[in-house]
């Protein structure tokens, strides 16, 4: 195809091939080469022309459909939208509103551009095809049966946690994966041990079912647990991250592991393990977590997969000790699962195929990369970076007011966070929070780490 091969080279160290070509059959139709309606050559065509894999090619048509740049028709090919974003009046509305657009270094996203969306296109075109009349009824309100059994093979080989469907809840997301249990095990004025300095967001739902909170602080080895037991001994639950604590990335040790789950089962608490991150670890085997050790079955196991594949699944699941399942199964008609049988289905048929753990492993070694060039370009510009094995996120030292330079920063389109506000206990640790994992080269890491070093300079 003459349009790719015309436009200037970009550079191949850190934009995806994939996306190259699709930048460049973007430009190809902002200029008018590729008209409204053209048909534009097979994958296995084009691959062969261009000399690269079908499944580049795919991926490169899959983004430019999502983005309404291309559409598809079956057996017929390809086409040329017509009404390509590139030539809407300027008078229509962006699709993604100002709010919408991902910002440098924000929080909570897995790298967007990564993601095999024609994969991800091709099994749910083929679960949709192969909908029934059942498929259309009203759903289980605990989650589709594929997906409760696809997470339970996934965590059975990977996280080493011997459960069944029967004991997995699917969540509209993290949030109601919590309400759910605290409908089951909390009445109001419970205490419930709390990361300090931890995720923010939970608080309002744990406050609206009433629980004390109790801030247990964080050190080098996790949450002190002797500090809980000392302070807060009739606590009922702890919410704990011990994979890679959220958010100062450091994993709970053994030591404390064998503590927490001791407290437990003396006091008759429950233990609620969200296993944040756990997949994404650079140096090593991803830690077990506690639920694999869990003896007195006194944990509660939360997972999402919002970082693991994308945040608008809004798809979580929890897994109870099968002593609690009858209740769960009892109050879920109260909290009934409203994700998509569809996208249940096609969730699961990612895992059963295996590609899952083939998106795992791909992201662990891109994410290694991101994380040294981010580190690597936020020390060159005198930034002190606290050294972490794993996650998404990374933490910048700083002595002055962190809230104060979050603000410096967001005003200059960068969303990074103040650690402050993740605190609980007064004095609060100070710092800056920041995703890295859409930062996609060195070169793009450095212009965004001079960026961040003369906003707050200012």
């Amino acid at each position: 195809m003459s349009a790719s091969r015309e436009n200037p080279p970009l550079e191949k160290s850190f934009i995806p091939r994939y996306r190259q070509i699709a930048l460049q059959l973007r430009q190809g139709m902002m200029s008018g080469e590729l008209a409204v309606g053209a048909r534009l050559p097979s994958s296995r065509t084009l691959a062969q022309e261009l000399g690269v894999s079908r499944d580049t090619i795919e991926n490169a048509y899959g983004e430019l459909v999502a983005q309404g740049w291309l559409e598809r028709r079956g057996q017929s090919g390809t086409f040329v939208s017509h009404t390509p974003p590139g030539v809407r009046s300027r008078a229509t509305t962006s699709p993604l509103s100002a709010h919408q657009q991902p910002q440098p270094f924000q929080m909570g996203l897995p790298a967007l551009d990564a993601f095999p969306r024609a994969l991800w296109g091709r099994l749910l075109g083929r679960r949709q095809r192969s909908q029934t009349g059942f498929d259309l009824a009203i759903p289980e309100p605990g989650g589709e049966l594929s997906l409760r059994q696809a997470i339970a093979e996934y965590l059975r080989y990977s996280r080493n946690i011997d459960c069944s469907a029967e004991h997995i809840f699917i969540t509209a997301g993290y949030a109601q994966a919590l309400r759910l249990l605290l409908g089951v095990l909390a009445t109001p004025q419970q205490g419930i041990w709390l990361e300090d300095p931890g995720y923010p967001l939970v608080r309002p739902i744990l406050a609206e079912a009433g629980l004390r909170f109790c801030p247990v602080p964080v050190d080098s080895d996790g949450m002190d647990i002797a500090f809980g037991r000392k302070h807060f001994p009739d606590a009922r639950f702890a919410l704990v991250t011990p994979a890679h604590q959220s958010p100062l990335g450091v994993a709970l040790s053994a030591d404390r592991r064998r503590q927490l789950l001791e407290w437990a089962a003396r006091c008759g608490s429950w233990i609620i393990e969200d296993d944040y991150d756990s997949e994404f670890r650079y140096h090593a085997r991803p830690l077990p977590p506690v639920k694999s050790l869990d003896g007195p079955q006194r944990v509660i196991y939360a997972g999402t997969f919002s970082k693991s594949l994308f945040p608008a699944l809004r798809t979580a699941w929890l897994v109870v000790p099968p002593a609690l399942a009858t209740a769960f199964q009892q109050a879920i008609s109260r909290f009934p699962c409203t994700v998509p049988t569809l996208i249940q289905q096609t969730i699961g048929d990612f895992i059963h195929g295996g590609h899952f753990f083939r998106h795992l492993k791909k992201m662990r070694q891109l994410y290694g990369l991101r994380h040294e060039n981010v580190t690597q370009a936020l020390a060159e510009q005198g930034f002190r970076v606290a050294p972490q094995s794993g996650g998404i996120q990374l933490v910048i030292e700083v002595d002055e007011d962190d809230v104060l330079l979050a603000q410096k920063a967001n005003r200059a389109g960068l969303a990074v966070q103040a650690l402050t506000t993740w605190c609980s206990r007064e004095p609060a640790r100070r710092g800056l929070l920041l995703c890295f994992t859409n930062v996609a080269s060195l070169s793009e890491a450095r212009r965004l780490a001079k960026r961040l070093r003369d906003a707050i300079s200012l």
